[in-house]
């Protein structure tokens, strides 16, 4: 027989075997296919290999809002080969997620290669619903961002908010441009290391620089890594490349902190209950045998380092602040109003305003409220479905990826008028209507109102960020008029409000102006 009539029959055979498998795997799929099917939200086309990355422009939470206009505020996106989420931008449905079926909700999503990279499942957001997850946030809420605990630390934050103010100062003298974004970012960042370990991470010292360093190589890394996730089966690849270095950085926090962990236990008997840092605080926990859950020295690590006390909290209190002072120089109305305000309750500009006035300043709530609405710090949060449920008529399969679009919900035009402007007294019309509230439902706030997410998984941190942003926008507005860029045009220059490209809401450009001093409470009375 020829070889090429042998190749053939071998090819047809082999083909033959192959069309058999796929018929009977076909008969046998319809043999044992249940009556009914999940009913799944609705879905865009998809390419191959990239699934619905196409769609997906430089603007993260902009992308999804215009996707709800084809396919509803519920719709499913395939993210890379095999990653599916379902994207949420009602606000009933996320009422639904966040606070009614909230316990079928209340983890994150795990993080590429967690079990392989140094605190990847161990810290307060990334660590798995459970009893070591309860215990930590008990601990979070109750010992380390207690309101005993922000009133003890809030001379620290005064003093620190002095220190800005002392540097803002001697620029305006000397006719200075001040990069505001800058400066706030230390003064948050000052803030946050010392109630976490008693030290200034603005200052040039070899830690303070071992930490700005750390931060930048482990974001930089980490954006490598965890993008891995879009290639499915192949993103392992990822981790190929880029493991290594991940796990050298996470080495390299792992020896600064137990450095810093040795410090405040050598240290511990000189300190009062009083002058207890967080470090102190997690300290006692970690020593206790009585505790409900057991913390390792591992646990305590990413506690302090992947919760934020190092680095989530620091960035996003200075680009709130960023964000009202532009939308208060564009709006002299509402910044004249403000001051006006302040004025008021400090007597006329007797003394600096501190953060025990703020109770009696609901515009400068509102104002703040105001900037949440409009640039959430995180726009879009994740959640995963621990069981099976439904979400308005739609199945949600157990370990589905939940992506709720905040930004999408609180510029929604059928929930707040004109969506897109600033405009702060929405939010006193709305504390009018709704005093007679129980507060703890809710209270004065507009339910629809999610810059810090809801329920179980809500940022505990909540509460100090908003004290370091209503003392830094209050100061800020008492003490110094703005303008911009101080090149000579001054008093018709505006702020560019352009958004810069990614997924969180940070300004395009640096916002620097030149400070005018309108009030000085540092100056000696004549």
């Amino acid at each position: 027989m020829p070889a090429t009539m042998t190749r053939d029959i071998l090819i047809y055979l082999l083909l033959s075997f192959l069309s058999a498998i796929f018929v009977l795997k076909f008969f046998l799929n319809n043999l044992t296919k249940p009556t009914s099917h999940p009913k799944l939200p609705p879905s865009p086309p998809t390419l191959p290999f990239i699934g619905h990355l196409y769609l997906l422009g430089p603007f993260f939470h902009e992308s999804l809002r215009n996707l709800s206009t084809k396919y509803g505020p519920i719709f499913n996106l395939r993210l890379g080969v095999s990653q599916w989420c379902m994207v949420v931008q009602s606000p009933s449905a996320a009422a639904e997620i966040l606070k009614t079926q909230d316990l079928s909700f209340a983890q994150h999503p795990k993080l590429a290669f967690a079990d392989e990279v140094p605190y990847g499942d161990t810290g307060f957001f990334s660590a798995p619903y459970g009893n070591y997850w309860r215990f930590i946030k008990n601990v979070c809420v109750n010992e380390l961002l207690s309101p005993r605990q922000l009133e003890r630390s809030r001379p620290l934050r005064e003093e620190e908010l002095d220190r800005f103010l002392h540097k803002v100062f001697e620029s305006a003298k000397k006719r200075e441009v001040v990069d505001v974004g800058s400066e706030l970012t230390k003064l948050t960042n000052n803030i946050v290391c010392r109630m976490a370990i008693s030290t200034r991470c603005s200052e040039k010292n070899d830690e303070a620089e071992k930490i700005r360093e750390l931060v930048k190589d482990s974001f930089e890394v980490a954006s490598k890594i965890f993008i891995g996730d879009v290639f499915g089966p192949l993103k392992r690849l990822a981790f190929w490349f880029y493991g290594r270095q991940l796990i050298d950085v996470g080495l390299r926090f792992d020896e600064m902190l137990e450095k810093i962990l040795e410090r405040h236990e050598d240290q511990s008997w000189k300190r009062d209950q009083n002058d207890q840092d967080l470090t102190d605080i997690l300290l006692k926990v970690y020593s206790d045998d009585g505790a409900k859950a057991k913390m390792t020295r591992t646990h305590l690590k990413a506690l302090l380092l992947v919760s934020g006390y190092f680095i989530g909290s620091t960035g996003n209190s200075s680009e709130v602040v960023v964000w009202t002072l532009a939308e208060l120089i564009n709006h002299p109305n509402v910044f004249s109003k403000l001051r006006e305000e302040i004025k008021s309750v400090v007597d006329n500009n007797s003394r600096l305003v501190q953060e025990s006035d703020v109770a009696n300043l609901p515009y400068l709530q509102a104002v703040v409220k105001e900037i949440l609405r409009l640039y959430p710090p995180l726009p879009v949060t994740t959640r995963e479905c621990r069981q099976a449920c439904k979400i308005q008529g739609f199945d949600v399969p157990q370990n589905t990826m939940v992506a709720i679009n905040l930004y999408a919900i609180m510029r929604d035009p059928e929930l707040w008028d004109n969506p897109n402007e600033f405009w702060p007294e929405r939010f006193l019309q709305a504390s009018s209507k709704n005093q007679q509230h129980d507060k703890s439902a809710g209270g004065d706030e507009n339910p629809n109102f999610l810059a810090f997410g809801a329920g179980r998984r809500a940022c505990p941190g909540g509460k100090l960020g908003l004290a370091m942003m209503h003392t830094a926008v209050a100061a800020m507005v008492q003490c110094f008029d703005w303008k911009v860029g101080g090149d000579g045009n001054e008093a018709a220059a505006k702020v560019k409000m352009e958004v810069r490209k990614g997924v969180f809401i940070h300004l395009a450009h640096p916002l620097k102006c030149l400070p005018l001093i309108y009030f000085n409470p540092f100056a000696s009375p004549i």
